[in-house]
């Protein structure tokens, strides 16, 4: 059975409930319109859900008979996770190699943040992103490489200030082909060497 208190309750409600819980007064001058401005951060912050990936790619394949690799690199990325709810940001790193179809090249930030808006975890976001484009344009290969720092990690728990999570999702000929893998680290490392 639902708990009614919850059910009747408003999204501001909630939020006064949980400063109260926490030993704070929401009446206070600094506070008065805190449970508003939270409402639409999370609304912005989780817009991700109202959006379909799959119909923003429909929007904008073309046909190409270009046949090499397509990378997109350093998109930034900012997104929260399911377990805290405490924001983790970072790059994206997309490639594919076409098979008759690309994608406009300003589709795959947003598909990137469709994703990140949502409440997620690094690996599935790593994982969403790439099957989302494998799905869509049947290209040879997609390989998405996204590299985050965590606040989760940062701001409690281990407490690691510098640490960062590297997750990759490597389909069709970039799992298959060792250097066509290759290439595409090659490629995305020369960033981060300043090369």
């Amino acid at each position: 059975m639902e708990n009614p208190t919850v059910t009747g309750a408003s999204f501001e409600d909630l939020v006064r409930e949980m400063m109260i819980r926490l030993g704070e007064d929401p009446e206070r001058e600094g506070l008065a319109l805190t449970p508003n401005r939270v409402h639409r951060a999370y609304e912005y912050l989780l817009k991700g859900y109202k959006e379909d990936p799959e119909a923003l790619i429909r929007n904008a394949l073309f046909t190409c008979t270009y046949d090499e690799m397509v990378i997109v690199k350093d998109v930034e990325m900012f997104s929260l996770c399911e377990h805290h709810m405490l924001p983790f940001f970072g790059k994206v790193h997309v490639a594919y190699i076409p098979n008759g179809k690309v994608i406009g090249l300003s589709k795959i930030p947003r598909l990137i943040e469709i994703f990140s808006r949502r409440l997620q975890i690094q690996e599935r976001l790593t994982t969403q992103i790439a099957e989302t484009i494998q799905k869509s344009i049947e290209p040879q290969g997609v390989g998405v490489v996204v590299e985050a720092r965590h606040l989760c990690m940062m701001m409690r728990g281990v407490e690691k200030q510098h640490s960062a999570a590297v997750t990759s999702s490597m389909l069709g000929c970039f799992r298959d082909e060792q250097e066509t893998r290759t290439e595409f680290l090659s490629l995305i490392r020369n960033r981060t060497n300043g090369q």
